[in-house]
């Protein structure tokens, strides 16, 4: 099969608008989710949660407890690392390779309450079907795109523990 030059030129020309009409359909999806919002509460469930891991660690390994001003670094540190703008583009890239321009319109819909009509149910669930693998997939990209904070507050807490070491009296004062 020959393809003419023409034929190149406008199929070089409609590929991009292709692109960008499906990436703007993707994008769009995130919206109409709430995907930003759900990932910005779960990273602040998350945090809290490793904050009061490490309080209790420490509290029981050397009977101190951890100051407000580390729980606040390391809060900051996962406030930064796991921005949901560092993460959008590379999820909507997921959406577009998993989910048909179709099925991305239906689920805009669907999450903007416009209904569903019946004769697109086994669509719908077919498209649901795909969720614990676009989960996965992001929950892998996340992983492999941010730069974690672990370092970080182990220093941080090392740090503290060893200048609480050195100087008993200054336990009292956690203040930074």
């Amino acid at each position: 099969m020959r393809i003419s030059g023409l034929g190149l030129l406008c199929l070089l020309l409609v590929s991009p608008a292709v692109g960008a009409d499906a990436i703007r359909d993707a994008n769009r999806l995130l919206r109409a989710s709430n995907v930003a919002s759900q990932f910005e509460s779960m990273t602040l469930l998350q945090t809290q949660n490793i904050i009061r891991t490490y309080s209790s660690i420490v509290a029981m390994s050397a009977d101190i407890e951890l100051p407000q001003w580390i729980k606040l670094e390391i809060a900051k540190c996962y406030e930064q690392a796991f921005a949901w703008e560092k993460f959008e583009e590379g999820i909507a890239q997921i959406f577009l390779e998993n989910f048909s321009t179709d099925e991305m319109n239906m689920l805009i819909d669907f999450y903007r309450s416009e209904g569903l009509p019946p004769t697109e149910i086994e669509n719908f669930k077919a498209a649901i079907a795909k969720g614990e693998e676009i989960q996965q997939l992001s929950a892998d990209y996340i992983f492999n795109h941010s730069e974690g904070c672990a370092k970080h507050d182990i220093d941080l807490i090392l740090g503290f523990l060893a200048k609480a070491q050195q100087r008993p009296d200054s336990i009292l004062n956690t203040e930074h």
